[in-house]
């Protein structure tokens, strides 16, 4: 089979998803309102609630949410054949995602900007307040630890892709000036500085003196440098120091000044990645040579994929920690309500897309089905090297367009490491809005200071990422929580689609839409957790050891998230309908 059959069926049902089923729900069941005031105008304050160009949101939203773990997902999960992550990652996108992101923007925008763990309170009840903010405080630092992690081991191993990373910061910062305050155009300057970025990687994938190799600096990779850390040790140690330090200034910044036309560039630098892909798909027509249903691994593929494989793919079909965007920060820069069809949604599609052709990649690099089962011969081995299948399928794909090998393989990791930092920049300053909140709700001014709340994060994420021991070795943090991020985020999608339905019935609507693709979710990631929890990380079968750090903050969300489902049914069975100008 051609990979381009799987890129045209998904592309088609996306956009039909969008062009029909998202105006359905923006008209009938959402209700969106072009008269509404929104956030962004009630409280423009010039840092946080911004009025922004619905494209220039778009942007910022896109790449916000279409990190690492849209790549990352569903590389893994085609461990158990490309038919299952095909299907759900298509699916999954189109009723669930633009869903889910849709109403989360919506009903944030209806509450004045705030998050869902504020608005819980308002739905659910103050006890489900502060349920829900840990929950996502846990969230967000498990993301904060992955794409971390995720970024300082592609810096390692593609040193040729720093250079451009280093080089959009500096354009960002001025194209913001450029922009506020010089009354000028975002597109152009996006533009040209998305250039310079690709020149600075095809330069450095020829030029050594370009690429920032820290292993070799430090004299190899098994050189013995300070503090008894190896070269790799010590190179991973400094890149999350320098990460740490740049996203506290970042996540510290007004909007306006780097985020947003970041944010913009990468969202050109996604558009641009994914036509480099689907084009090269196109134009090198690669056979798909992994099997459809992956049945031949010891019986390890046919056993464990349900329900699995809804959580690994987990943000290429639906994430709450796109919610957590919406609510967090784009409803705070939403100019009119309608364009939360087009920022919502459509990201959500988008995302789908990059899942997509993630999956074409993957499948489609391998010389045989042979060699695909020979790499990925457990569950393991395609967690540890599905990310650098991707790699070296989507280089693969774009010499399909005449591109050198080595230039791409550099291209498609600053894009990976692109939405990766923007992300985890958007999660730390999330992650400073909820600590804010809790020092509101506990009555610790300290914590409602933005440098302090800002030091707490940053210096969380990094022990979490540095600390755990692990099989990676030194910083094993984010390898080791990837499988509960993956958990606990479909988890939180569902609680926050379940705090959708609520408000819908208040309002009359009908929230059938919703309560779908919730009951799925939660009787998916329930369950998965569960096993999780109790099957695994506990030690308490005999084939498996404690794994504390999994089963501590598993049993904790765990805990939280049925507390927070049992305070939902009880306001559900007493909601009653308002007029629905009350919100």
């Amino acid at each position: 089979m051609n990979g381009i059959w799987l890129a045209a069926i998904g592309l088609s049902v996306f956009f039909i998803g969008y062009r029909f089923y998202s105006r359905f729900l923006a008209n009938k069941v959402y209700q969106v309102d072009p008269r509404f005031e929104t956030p962004a105008h009630t409280y423009q304050d010039g840092a946080d609630f911004v009025p922004t160009n619905k494209y220039v949101l778009w942007g910022h939203h896109f790449t916000s949410v279409a990190g690492a773990a849209p790549i990352v997902g569903p590389a893994i999960a085609v461990f158990w054949g490309w038919l299952p992550a095909f299907l759900w990652v298509v699916g999954g996108t189109v009723l669930a995602a633009g869903v889910h992101d849709f109403g989360t923007l919506v009903l944030s925008v209806r509450h004045e900007g705030q998050s869902v763990g504020t608005i819980a309170e308002r739905l659910i009840g103050e006890r489900a307040k502060v349920l829900f903010l840990f929950i996502i405080l846990i969230l967000v630092l498990m993301v904060n630890a992955v794409f971390a992690w995720v970024i300082s081991n592609l810096f390692i191993t593609f040193p040729a892709s720093v250079v451009s990373i280093f080089i959009q910061i500096p354009l960002a910062v001025w194209i913001g000036y450029y922009t506020y305050k010089g009354d000028g155009e975002m597109l152009w300057p996006a533009l040209a500085a998305l250039a310079a970025m690709y020149a600075a990687a095809v330069a450095a994938s020829y030029m050594p003196i370009l690429q920032i190799d820290l292993i070799r600096y430090f004299g190899g990779a098994d050189a013995s440098v300070a503090l008894g850390l190896s070269g790799t040790s010590m190179a991973f140690l400094v890149w999350i120091v320098v990460l740490m330090v740049y996203v506290y200034i970042a996540s510290t910044l007004d909007v306006w000044k780097l985020l947003q036309p970041r944010d913009y560039i990468n969202s050109h630098q996604l558009l641009v990645g994914l036509g480099i892909l689907y084009l090269g798909l196109f134009f090198s027509t690669p056979e798909v040579t992994a099997p459809a249903v992956n049945a031949t691994s010891g019986g390890e593929a046919a056993a464990s994929w349900f329900p699995l494989l809804f959580i690994t793919v987990a943000c290429g079909a639906i994430s709450g920690f796109h919610g957590l965007v919406s609510s967090g920060t784009s409803s705070k820069q939403l100019d009119r309500e309608p364009d939360a069809r087009f920022v919502g949604y459509l990201g959500a599609v988008g995302e789908g897309a990059l899942a997509l052709i993630t999956i074409i990649a993957t499948v489609t690099v391998f010389d045989s089905e042979g060699a695909f089962l020979d790499a990925y011969g457990s569950f393991a081995a395609a967690s540890s090297g599905g990310l650098a299948a991707f790699v070296r399928g989507g280089a693969e794909l774009a010499t399909g367009l005449a591109i050198p090998a080595e230039a791409a393989r550099t291209i498609i990791a600053v894009i990976v490491v692109s939405f990766a930092a923007t992300s985890l920049d958007t999660s730390v300053r999330l992650m400073r809005y909820i600590i804010s909140e809790l020092g509101s709700e506990y009555e610790l001014p300290s914590l409602e200071k933005k440098h302090v709340a800002t030091g707490l994060a940053v210096g969380s994420s990094a022990a979490l990422v540095l600390l755990p021991e692990g099989p990676k070795g030194f910083g094993s943090g984010g390898y080791l929580l990837w499988p509960l991020f993956g958990t606990s985020n479909q988890l939180l999608a569902g609680i926050s689609l379940l705090l959708i339905s609520i408000w819908l019935k208040r309002r009359g609507s009908n929230p059938i839409y919703t309560l779908a693709p919730m009951a799925f979710l939660l009787f998916m990631t329930f369950w998965a957790m569960i096993d999780q929890v109790f099957g695994e990380w506990s030690g308490w079968g005999a084939e498996n050891d404690m794994n504390l750090l999994l089963f501590g903050f598993g049993a904790v969300i765990l805990g939280f998230a049925v507390w927070i489902v049992l305070e939902a049914v009880r306001a559900w069975r007493t909601v009653e309908e308002e007029p629905r100008a009350a919100g």
